[in-house]
């Protein structure tokens, strides 16, 4: 029916083509992991940011708390931050409230205890979620390896097999 060099020509062409659609196949996934990697190291940069502002605060409601159980109650003396490299030296009298910042443009009153137990929980919350994303950083950084390790072999063995075909 066919010649065989026709044959042999539709099979290698045939084969070219599965070798760039398995090629094809892992660059996408390839790419679908490193935007997962990009957008886990995102979230891994916020919680570090978040952490330590967590565990200032929660320091700052155990002063609160200290300085209300003191007997002779005396304003707080203070510095704190309006914007960033600008601070301003305030007096904070004895309180037993505070207020929150929760982030969306929410500020909420809390008790000094309702704080903490808040910050707390929110601290061991992000410390949680910072190993989780650590746990699939890990992963993912695998699965680029493998995935980049099967590319270059499909590769190389595309490249024998066209070096085996024009040697015969």
């Amino acid at each position: 029916m066919f010649p065989q060099d026709d044959v042999d020509a539709f099979m290698a062409q045939e084969e070219n083509s599965n070798v760039q659609q398995v090629l094809k196949r892992l660059d996408e996934q390839h790419s679908k992991y490193r935007f997962m990697e990009t957008n886990l190291l995102a979230k891994k940069r916020r919680l570090r940011v978040q952490i330590p502002d967590l565990e200032q605060s929660l320091s700052m409601i155990k002063l609160l708390k200290k300085q209300q159980s003191e007997k002779d109650k005396e304003d707080l003396s203070t510095m704190f931050c309006i914007a960033e490299q600008a601070h301003m030296k305030a007096a904070i009298p004895p309180t037993d409230k505070v207020c929150l910042w929760l982030g969306a443009n929410v500020m909420l009153e809390y008790s000094l205890d309702g704080a903490s137990e808040l910050l707390t929980k929110n601290t061991e919350s992000a410390k949680r979620n910072l190993g989780y994303i650590d746990h699939d950083l890990n992963f993912l950084r695998d699965q680029l390896t493998t995935t980049e390790v099967n590319m270059a072999r499909v590769f190389n063995w595309d490249i024998k097999k066209r070096q085996a075909g024009k040697q015969s």
